[in-house]
This record gives structure tokens, sequence and C-alpha cells, in this order.
């Protein structure tokens, strides 16, 4: 967030934690007081991008008016010498996802932000939460309000630590005169977005975007970054407000969407049609995908102290792309005046339209083999592994679940289950042996001669694996 005759939107979104003092500047036609708004995070300085630079962030901060500080929010002095002078904080921090120290942010770094407010007389904390705190992994949610209580167990650690954070945000609520609420956006997209449209077109570009995981009916609600900027402003706004408005909204918590429910998978499939690649269209059902996530999962656990990145393909995230969540924000509407200002088919528009350098038209054009099929061997596996062959590749995934869920998650011994193995492994290699080496071709004509090769080839079947279920039940 930052000073200026008119407020960008989108920039309160883009920074870890704002503070204003006094004056004024307009946004949407209201005004909030503020004669200087700092932009704190912790990176040692800020980089704008192209369009951001000659917007009116990178205006603000040349003139003067929106100041950046570097600052480390695990750091309690850092952030006390931050909040001096503030009347309202915005703290949206979040760690980088690809960094595990979601605690240390979402929880420490709340608990340092909370006591300079308090410490420091500051008037109003907004804090920027998520929906995802509320959510178990396992069961969606279709208009959920804020009546939904936290889960006993969260979908990973991120959303579990928010919700502390938050937790401690309400509870914060009229100390030392301090006015607190949090908001809960769904969602988040738009121009400027760092994470969900350049994952899609990372995904498309590696020709793994034609999938989805679960049935594609999972319905989300999706929210325009200049409307959670906007609700953010509305809840400034309304903890500012006269005794009675400033009440009801203080200590509570908020939903905040779009408004227009739509199915996840469309969503997508908008996003990447729009920027001219191929929307997917092969479902992959989350059990077949769930236990490769798990082993994903359990690599990195194994090898994350040898330096290995947190993976994006994770059992969070399959559950996340596989089931509903939708909210009700009628209660935002109530106490906030909050009502989105950019519908979502404007904000999708002005979405694909900002990441026109990621048309697939734009794709760098690569000679010769990708370096995973090199890294592969260049041979059949690479083929099966990379998609190539679909047939093999489905079969192949077909063939592991049913070795997982026969073998491995039935509970089995190594020994039991290497000798359940070797089992199957004769049996088929005994089929195979007494089969005919060539099958006759068996011509339209030849009615009563078909007839009796698959009743001779199904007695022999039905001998063998008789033969079999003797063997193995001597053998036991």
């Amino acid at each position: 967030m930052f000073y200026s005759q008119t407020l960008e939107p989108k920039s309160i979104i883009s920074s870890f934690f704002a503070i204003a003092t006094s004056a004024s500047f307009r946004f949407d036609n209201r005004f909030i007081t503020a004669d200087l708004v700092n932009v704190f995070n912790a990176k040692p300085s800020i980089k704008l991008d192209p369009a951001e630079e000659k917007g009116i962030l990178g205006e603000a901060i040349q003139s003067g008016h929106a100041q950046y500080v570097s600052v480390d929010l695990r750091d309690k002095s850092q952030v006390l010498e931050a909040c001096q002078g503030a009347e309202v904080v915005f703290h949206m921090a979040a760690p980088d996802s690809s960094i595990n120290n979601h605690h240390s942010v979402n929880v420490k770094g709340t608990k340092n932000v909370i006591g300079a407010c308090v410490d420091l007389k500051v008037k109003r904390l907004i804090y920027t939460s998520s929906p995802s705190v509320v959510f178990d992994g396992v069961h969606g949610i279709i208009n959920g309000d804020e009546s939904l209580p936290y889960p006993a167990k969260h979908n990973d650690t991120y959303s579990a630590t928010k919700a502390e954070g938050e937790a401690l945000v309400i509870k914060s609520n009229g100390s030392n005169g301090l006015l607190t609420c949090c908001i809960r956006p769904s969602s988040i997209f738009g121009p400027g977005d760092k994470l969900l449209v350049p994952s899609l077109v990372s995904a498309a570009r590696a020709g793994k975007s034609k999938f989805l995981s679960g049935n594609g009916k999972n319905m989300y609600d999706f929210t325009f970054v200049e409307n959670v900027a906007h609700a953010h402003i509305c809840a400034e706004r309304a903890l500012a407000s006269e005794a009675t408005v400033a009440e009801r909204a203080a200590g509570e918590a908020y939903f905040v969407t779009n408004m227009e429910p739509i199915k996840f998978w469309e969503l997508v499939s908008l996003v990447l049609e729009g920027l001219g690649y191929e929307r997917p269209r092969i479902k992959i059902p989350v059990f077949v995908i769930m236990p490769i996530a798990r082993l994903v999962e359990w690599t990195y656990k194994l090898l994350a102290p040898y330096g290995m990145k947190v993976p994006q393909f994770t059992p969070s995230r399959v559950r996340l792309l596989s089931c509903s969540r939708t909210f009700n924000c009628s209660k935002a509407n109530d106490r906030l005046g909050y009502t989105p200002i950019v519908p979502f088919q404007d904000g999708l528009r002005r979405t694909i339209e900002s990441y026109s350098h990621l048309r697939a038209e734009c794709q760098p054009k690569k000679d010769g083999p990708s370096k995973a099929f090199k890294y592969l061997g260049r041979g059949r596996v690479a083929d099966i592994l990379l998609w190539r062959n679909k047939k093999e590749t489905l079969t192949t995934v077909f063939i592991l679940v049913s070795i997982y869920f026969n073998f491995i998650a039935s509970g089995y011994t190594i020994i039991s289950m290497v000798s359940k193995l070797l089992l199957v492994a004769f049996v088929f290699l005994f089929i195979h042996s007494i089969l005919p080496k060539k099958i006759p071709i068996i011509h339209e004509g030849h009615r009563s001669a078909k007839r009796v090769f698959f009743t001779q080839t199904l007695a022999l079947l039905q001998t063998s694996l008789r033969n079999c279920f003797v063997w193995w039940v001597n053998s036991i």
C-alpha cells in the first residue's frame, strides 16, 4: 500500500507489510488519511515490474509519498522501529512457499506486529488471512461462512500457522485501544500474480497442462486482486468509523471473494486458452495421483536436509486442486460494506492481457530433445515418464497403483509382499508357457473354428488356474 493522489489497488497485495501515518488519499472515491505510507518487506530492496515502475506505485516511491524499508518481521526490534508513528497497519506478510518457515513468519512475526501495535498505541490492524484456515483437506466447502470452526487438523502447515496467526490478531482486539480484523481472500488472481498464471504456463510448456486431478467438477471462489485491496480499505474504513460500526467490524474474520463461483478447472482452462495453450482434458482420479504425491513428499522429507527444494506436487496440493471451496461474503458486505468492484470476467480479461509475454506464440523454440528426455536415457523409459506414449504410460501407472494398493498400502510385511509378487509372477509365467505360441488368424467365415478355438483356450486357462490354485493351497 502507498500514498498518492489515487491508490493503485493491486499494490496493497504486492507488499508484505504496510503502515500509514496521517493526511489523505483516494481509493475508489473513498478517502483514507495518510501523510506517508511505508511499505515493508524482508528483501533488501523492492523490485518493480516495468508496468509498476511507470504506474502509481513507482511514481509514489519516486516522489517520496511512499517509501520502501527492509524489515524482518521475525525481529521484534525492527518491527517496533517500523511501527513508530503509525496509525494503521496492514499485515499481509506470508513466507516464500519455497522455504519451509511458515511458523516463524505467520506466528512469531504476527506476534511481533501485534506487540508493536499495542506498545505504540496503533489504532487499527488489518490482517490478511486465508480461507484455508477452515479447510481440513478432506471435506469440500460449499458456501461456507464465518461460523465454520478451525479443523482439528489442517491441510498443511501453512494453513495451520495462518490460523494460529489469525487467532492471535482476533484475540488482540481491544488491547490498549487497538482495533483489529482479519480478511480471508479466496484464491487471488490478477495482473502482477507471480504464482497462478506463471505456474500454469510453465506446466503447459512442459506438456503437463493436458491433465486435471479429480472429476473436474469442484467449484471454487476466486478474487480479483483489486477486490482484495478494496476489501482491506473497506475494513480500515469500518474500523475508523463511529463507535457502533467499528464495534461490529472489530475482532472478526471475513471471507472475501468475487461472489461468482466457477469450476476450478474451468478457470484454469480459460486462462490457458486465453494465452493460446491446450485446456486440460485428461481426468486422472485422485486415488491414482495421491500415492505418487505421497512418494514425492516422502522423498522431500528424506532429502530436504541436503538442499532439496519444497516440491509443488504434494498431497496437500492435490487436495486443494480436487476439493470444492466456495464462501459466503454476506458478513463482509454487512459489516464492512464490501462488494466486488471488478466483475470476474473483466478481471480475467485484464489478467490474460497482462501476460501477453507468456502467450504460446512467444514460447522460445528448442532444437533437439529436451533435458528431461536426455537425463532419462532417451529410450522407452523416457517416453513412458514423459507421456509420449499415452498407452504405455497409463498402463504403467495402472500397474504401479495396483502394486501400491495390493502390496504396500495393504500392510503386508516385506516377506509376505515378496512372496505374493513371486506367486503372481509364477502364475503369469506358467500360463504364458502353456499357451499356444501362435494364435491362428480366424477369418469371418470360420465361425465354427472360432468357437472351437476359444472354447479350447478357455478350458486350457481354467485347467491352468485350477492347477496353480491347488499348488498354492498345498504350499501354504
